[in-house]
């Protein structure tokens, strides 16, 4: 739960680096405590999911220099990745009643003691 952060005893442990303690610092003092801990939350999960934890420090020091609330749409579309770098995969699915035909095998594999 996101407002849990507001009082939780390691908060300090939990940001990665001083400009996210800062932040949610500034965040507390200037908009209402529940969307502050949610916005905290979803860029402490911006920062993992996407590896940018140094990158998010940097561009969240130069939102609090400007005293300016950080905009997790826009960061997170500027720390997206980017499609070209995308690996292509294509997925052949297969018949669901294969997966019937797997589950008869494996039973009379079992019946009759057979180990394939």
């Amino acid at each position: 739960k996101p407002g849990a952060l507001l009082n939780l005893v390691y908060r300090e442990q939990l940001c990665p680096r001083e400009p996210y303690r800062r932040t949610f610092d500034w965040l507390i003092e200037h908009i209402d405590e529940k969307p502050a801990c949610q916005l905290m939350v979803d860029l402490l999960a911006l920062a993992h999911d996407r590896g940018c934890e140094a990158e998010l420090a940097n561009t969240l020091a130069d939102d609090l220099a400007a005293e300016r609330t950080p905009g997790i749409a826009a960061l997170r579309g500027h720390f997206a990745p980017d499609p070209a770098a995308l690996p292509e995969g294509i997925v052949q699915l297969m018949r669901l009643d294969a997966y019937e035909e797997l589950l008869d095998q494996e039973s009379r594999s079992n019946d009759t003691g057979d180990v394939s």
